[in-house]
């Protein structure tokens, strides 16, 4: 099976330039937070297979990205006071010694970098698609999801006690990611990580006014699809792929019939963006949107998503500057953003 990792994405996209102490401390505190996210042993030793699992299936899908047979060689083999003694190491262990070994010069700064991030990034993916399990699921099965090392016990029902573990972790996560970022910002990578991906981050001020809070609403897996498209549409940016407006014009769309659907208000005989702008504006429904936001909204779609996803014919092929597309992008996402903000 495929899987998506950060070295394909951004193969075309340079990152770093050079390998010195910055880059092998970044190494080591990124590494370091994914422990503490999926912990293999607890504060007392205890080990989670369940734990042990995840690095597993990190290690063997990046390993088969990369085309190795092993990221690191698991088993080792020594003498003790004259006896033999062999076994193998966790697969935690061997993802981070590929993480965190020293660079070899085989091979680019760049290459060699992005793929010790594949790791990190499958790491706090997993994570994260544990928390969404873990937030939507009040079952027991939840237990086998909670890290070992931190435990929150709290008086009165077995409800409420899950209730608070379960924010208790999530809250971990969010400190965990945020400290991931703060890595990368003071290291002087223009990375961030959302939601389970690690992505370009453009400038600081688009990351803290739009990027951020924009990818805390969509958290929720009602806007799975809106969050699929618009990564989609990072990454055609960033790595200079074709036409990633129409993944964020995908991601503005999807929300706007989200919406419509989530209200009540979709009659079912809906053709496009337009009819679903208008349940948003309709008087009948409350004016969810103004006039002219109706008419911006139409524009949008009229201007960019039409213009660049319909064949031109004899004319000449639709193109958009990069100044362009990042306008359209983030165009896109300050929509989405204020709308889910208005539910």
């Amino acid at each position: 099976m495929l899987t998506d990792v950060f070295s394909y994405r951004y193969s075309k996209f340079p990152i770093w330039h050079e390998y010195s102490t910055t880059e092998q401390r970044l190494l080591n505190q990124l590494m370091g937070i994914c422990k503490e996210a999926l912990p293999t042993f607890s504060e007392k030793g205890g080990k989670s297979e369940a734990f042990d699992d995840c690095w597993k299936n990190v290690h063997n899908k990046v390993s088969r990205e990369l085309g190795i047979p092993h990221l690191f060689d698991r088993y080792y083999s020594y003498t003790s006071n004259g006896f033999p003694v062999s076994g193998f190491h966790t697969w935690e262990y061997a993802c981070e010694r590929f993480v965190t070994a020293p660079f070899d010069g085989l091979q680019s700064v760049d290459s060699f970098l992005k793929e010790r991030i594949n790791v990190i990034e499958l790491a706090m993916r997993t994570r994260y698609e544990q928390i969404i399990k873990i937030n939507t699921s009040q079952s027991s099965m939840t237990q086998s999801l909670l890290p070992l090392t931190k435990g929150v016990t709290v008086p009165g029902s077995y409800q409420k006690g899950l209730s608070a573990f379960q924010q208790e972790i999530i809250k971990q996560y969010a400190e965990n990611v945020s400290e991931m970022n703060e890595r990368f910002r003071r290291a002087g990578v223009p990375l961030t990580l959302h939601n389970g991906f690690i992505q370009i981050s453009k400038d600081e001020m688009t990351e803290n006014n739009i990027a951020k809070p924009f990818w805390a609403l969509l958290s929720d897996p009602q806007w799975k699809n809106v969050d699929t498209d618009m990564k989609e549409s990072l990454d055609r940016r960033d790595s200079k792929d074709k036409d990633p407006a129409i993944f964020a014009s995908k991601a503005l769309e999807s929300t706007i019939k989200i919406i419509s659907d989530v209200k009540g208000w979709s009659k079912g005989n809906e053709k496009g963006a337009s009819n679903y702008i208008e349940n948003l504006n309709s008087k009948a429904n409350g004016k969810f949107i103004e006039p002219w936001e109706a008419e911006l909204l139409k524009g949008y779609f009229t201007n960019i998503r039409n213009q660049i996803s319909h064949g031109p014919g004899s004319k000449p092929m639709p193109t958009m500057t990069d100044e362009q597309t990042d306008w359209a992008i983030e165009s896109a996402m300050s929509w989405i953003k204020a709308l889910i903000a208005r539910l």
